[in-house]
């Protein structure tokens, strides 16, 4: 593949016509001029069909027969969570470069294997957590860094929504359906983001919903070895919030839609000390458009980023200790 000049774009594969893959990734790699989408795979081909009416490239039916096509490069997996190792598995050994949704896979053994059968083939492969791209999370970094409310004793997080209507994905706990994987992983990572990758799991509860089989909410607890907890709030039993909120020896500093702001709005950054409070508006970012892009260039690079797949092995860690860790309540 040629980089140099004229860029050949990343021919891209879509493997699942997911509801993520319509409203934010297939636009974005759509519109990325290093990505070109080839072919869209559904196990429905009138489904498979509707995607490319909109986004291009050539309906497929069958996942299958979308990794055999010689005409693709890298495949972009929006399944459920449940079926992502099996698929990723299956793109690694066509020869294809993989961006996969969070999470990558369910536990962290099987995101080793993947890590692991991507570098014997010197393929690509990158957990989407598209948030981490935003800058406002360096600039809030910076930020304390500076001393803006001094030392950090405490951060929090929390990614909630309302009740989705009955027959959601979430709710079907065997395709890896749940609060934990599809919306605890957020904090999660937010708080390794900002407090480091060896973070210890003090204590968890999860809630789940008997009926469903499925973890509909639940709190975390973690903590550095200097002892700054983070204080972690994941469900969709809840109504709307995502966030997230630092406490230090001076003051407190937090700002809202942090995990998934549009691309026109524009976060502001709120700080309160003794006598004093600001808020620092922060320019408006596509946070999917540099997620594709980085993928991309990493693609046309023949780059590897060792931090991807060390920092998504870390989150598997402690996705697996939180649920080692909790207490689980059913109610139905």
């Amino acid at each position: 593949m040629e980089h140099s000049g004229n860029v050949t774009p990343v021919r891209v594969g879509v493997i699942g016509c997911a509801d993520i893959a319509w409203r934010r990734a297939l636009p974005a790699l759509e519109a990325e001029p290093l990505t070109e989408v080839t072919a869209i795979a559904s196990r429905q081909w009138d489904r498979a069909k509707r995607f490319t009416e909109r986004f291009g490239g050539e309906p497929v039916e069958g996942y299958t027969a979308l990794l055999e096509r010689d005409d693709i490069d890298a495949v972009y997996v929006p399944l459920p969570a449940v079926l992502h190792a099996e698929w990723i598995d299956r793109a690694l050994r066509a020869g294809k470069h993989v961006l996969a949704e969070k999470p990558l896979t369910t536990d962290r053994d099987q995101a080793e294997h993947l890590f692991k059968l991507a570098g014997e083939r010197r393929l690509l492969l990158m957990e989407n957590f598209m948030f981490l791209h935003h800058p406002q999370h360096r600039q809030v970094a910076a930020m304390l860094e500076e001393g803006a409310i001094g030392e950090v004793r405490s951060f929090a997080a929390g990614f909630t929504i309302p009740p989705k209507p009955q027959g959601d994905i979430r709710y079907q706990a065997d395709v890896g359906g749940g609060a934990l994987l599809d919306i605890g992983v957020y904090p999660i990572r937010a708080a390794s983001l900002f407090l480091g990758m060896n973070l210890d799991v003090a204590g968890a509860v999860l809630r789940h919903e008997r009926s469903l089989g499925v973890v509909v909410g639940g709190n975390a607890l973690l903590t550095t070895e200097r002892g700054v907890t983070a204080q972690l709030t994941f469900g969709m039993e809840h109504s709307y919030t995502n966030g997230y909120e630092f406490r230090g020896s001076t003051g407190r500093l937090w700002l809202n839609r942090v995990f998934t702001p549009p691309a026109t709005y524009l976060p502001v950054v709120q700080i309160e000390r003794q006598d004093h409070a600001e808020q620092i508006v922060l320019p408006a970012d596509d946070q999917f458009a540099k997620s594709i892009r980085a993928f991309a260039q990493a693609v046309l690079d023949g780059e590897h980023p060792e931090d991807w797949s060390r920092d998504s092995l870390s989150q598997a860690s402690l996705v697996d200790a939180v649920r080692a860790n909790a207490r689980n309540i059913y109610f139905s």
